[in-house]
């Protein structure tokens, strides 16, 4: 039966937060947890920048966003400097760690699919969102 991109995407969606779930368990993160660190890895942000670049995967359940932002802090990973989120020394060495797990899970994930079909699966989904979201408005 062929099935519609929705399915596909939702599919993969809950495949790829189990999957990162369980990889990231061995150093107690979650998944949106991961992703924040990663954000945080590049410079330190604001917390409507943030709030931006996390904002897929956030939705709009900020007591979601409280209680991961707080796990973050609570475990010493994060700190507000100035009004700017940043990773602690504590929090830099985690998400080297966690990154290496992720790569080898990425690896793992797209083994048989060659670098152009990745790049075109990726620009396909990119355009489908942009049309998506424009035609939301």
């Amino acid at each position: 039966m062929n099935k519609p991109i929705g399915y596909w995407l939702k599919r993969l969606d809950a495949a790829l937060e189990a999957q990162l779930d369980n990889t990231l368990a061995r150093l107690k993160l979650s998944r949106r947890q991961w992703q924040t660190l990663n954000v945080l890895a590049g410079n330190p942000v604001s917390p409507e920048q943030l709030d931006e670049v996390l904002r897929p995967f956030w939705g709009s359940d900020t007591r979601l966003r409280e209680r991961e932002l707080a796990t973050l802090v609570g475990r010493g990973l994060i700190v507000v400097i100035d009004g700017r989120i940043a990773l602690s020394a504590l929090g830099r060495a985690k998400h080297t760690e966690a990154n290496r797990l992720v790569e080898d899970a990425r690896r793992d994930l797209s083994a048989g699919i060659g670098m152009d079909e990745y790049a075109m699966a990726l620009s396909v989904l990119e355009r489908m969102s942009r049309n998506a979201e424009r035609l939301a408005r």
